[in-house]
């Protein structure tokens, strides 16, 4: 008989004695990612490549004031071509909040493009208008021309506790409807730069691509809206920060009403108070925000604030650090008036201020005008004949070599050089036999009609899909 170790013995008994049910305390991810699943959208952005600005992998460095480290997750579309095409895309993802068509994202998936395209999981494709963005909070508002579509139920991101299981779905890397999962790390983070989103720290996996995707809690319920992450190599670290979905959905609600954010201002610098500097203002203990500057003519001027003063309460709510303040006085309503809870002097006193509106970019998303090369048809495509030498080449005796690319064909990733040899519509396929012929072809379609072009590139062929776009 072989002999069994000591140790062996031990965890073979641990193993029968331990609790039956303790396997089944582990989350059970499967049913809320098909229950959920159809709620993300993939978000593919075109933009024109002398409008667009820098977008790496999280949200770019904003004239060095953000760390190389913070960065949001919208990467460029790897399509093979040269970086001096004239269009630039890129990728991300969304989560529909309107069964009428309204998706959700951030706005830097989508600043600048000249066309938006919206892919549900089901591969249905819509062309989408942008309703709206705003920068402080890098919320974007879509619409795609759709009924019926299966809408994310929205959780409470304030019953969120830290240690809560939680989970992404978007599209990492293009990788559509990647799911990944993780636990709340901490509340209320303070980010270089973005002092008035309270945001939600998890250690769950998000990458490029990521950026607009939904955070589900264990209930399938909607609580943040993944936007950066904490990255030294522009991966996945550890660290990513999701906005939380009651401050998105108000935004959107704004951004829907009246085209962009209303946020209050009062007109002060705020800095965090340490221990020294609480007993040195005779403070009991080292909580709100130390008043580091006054803007003369301000409503904290009128109200009577300078500059020493240490903001305990604002409107009712408790400021416990300096992060607190942009957040509670950015989300009152300008015109109405509050009051300030201050200590000054070893006292405690209270000021009545009028809440005033920070200047903001009061513009709805109006789409970045994208370059159509002249003579290009409504797919985007400037076609001349085959030359002799590529009949020779190709063996062919038809089609329409592309010249110039753009608009749906770009998106597409048809290319200069392919040449389209037969086009399909409704089922019927007709053979393209000459440049002339295939733009007579395409001139009579409908917009939004589904085609299939059939493509040699080179030695291969292949079959491209795509819909013809509005005039």
């Amino acid at each position: 008989m072989r002999h069994t170790p000591g140790w062996a013995l031990c965890l073979l008994v641990l193993a029968l004695v331990a609790p039956s049910g303790q396997a089944r305390d582990l989350p059970e991810f499967a049913p809320l990612v098909e229950k959920q699943a159809p709620v993300v959208v993939n978000i593919s952005a075109t933009r024109p490549r002398i409008a667009k600005r820098k977008t790496p992998a999280l949200r770019g460095e904003r004239n060095g004031s953000v760390p190389d480290w913070l960065r949001r997750s919208a990467p460029k579309v790897p399509d093979g071509q040269d970086d001096d095409d004239d269009d630039d895309r890129a990728v991300g993802s969304g989560f529909v909040v309107g069964s009428d068509g309204y998706i959700l994202t951030n706005a830097h998936v989508v600043e600048g493009a000249s066309e938006i395209l919206v892919r549900l999981v089901d591969k249905h494709e819509y062309l989408a208008r942008l309703v709206g963005t705003d920068r402080r909070t890098d919320i974007a508002v879509l619409k795609v021309d759709a009924k019926g579509l299966p809408q994310a139920h929205l959780g409470d991101p304030a019953k969120l506790r830290v240690g809560d299981w939680v989970l992404a779905i978007g599209s990492p890397f293009g990788f559509e409807s990647s799911v990944t999962a993780g636990i709340v790390s901490a509340k209320g983070r303070s980010l270089p730069d973005e002092s008035i989103v309270p945001f939600i720290q998890t250690d769950v996996a998000i990458n490029p691509g990521n950026s607009g995707g939904p955070l589900f809690n264990m209930n399938g319920e909607v609580v943040g809206i993944n936007s950066q992450i904490y990255s030294q190599t522009g991966g996945f670290m550890g660290l990513s920060f999701a906005i939380p979905i009651d401050v998105a959905m108000d935004v959107q609600d704004q951004l829907r009403r009246i085209g962009y954010v209303r946020r209050g201002r009062i007109g002060v610098l705020v800095q965090d108070i340490t221990q020294d500097m609480a007993e040195s203002f005779s403070l009991p203990q080292a909580a709100g925000a130390l008043v580091s500057q006054v803007e003369p003519g301000s409503p904290a001027a009128s109200g009577g604030l300078r500059t020493g003063d240490v903001i305990q309460r604002f409107d009712g709510k408790a400021v416990t650090d300096s992060a607190d303040l942009p957040r509670i006085v950015g989300a009152s309503v300008p015109g109405r008036q509050v009051v300030v809870q201050y200590w000054r002097a070893g006292k405690t006193l209270l000021a009545t201020l009028l809440v005033a509106q920070f200047p903001d970019e009061q513009k709805s998303g109006q789409p970045t005008q994208e370059r159509i090369p002249r003579g290009a048809n409504r797919l985007g495509l400037v076609t001349q004949d085959l030359a002799r030498e590529q009949k020779r080449t190709l063996a062919l005796d038809h089609g329409a070599a592309i010249r110039e690319v753009a608009g749906a064909a770009a998106r597409a990733e048809l290319r200069q050089g392919d040449v389209v040899t037969a086009l399909v519509e409704q089922g019927a396929t007709t053979e393209i036999r000459s440049a002339a012929h295939f733009n007579q072809l395409v001139g009579h379609l409908a917009q939004g009609t589904a085609v299939t072009l059939q493509v040699r590139r080179g030695d291969t062929l292949s079959f491209v899909g795509m819909k013809v776009p509005g005039n």
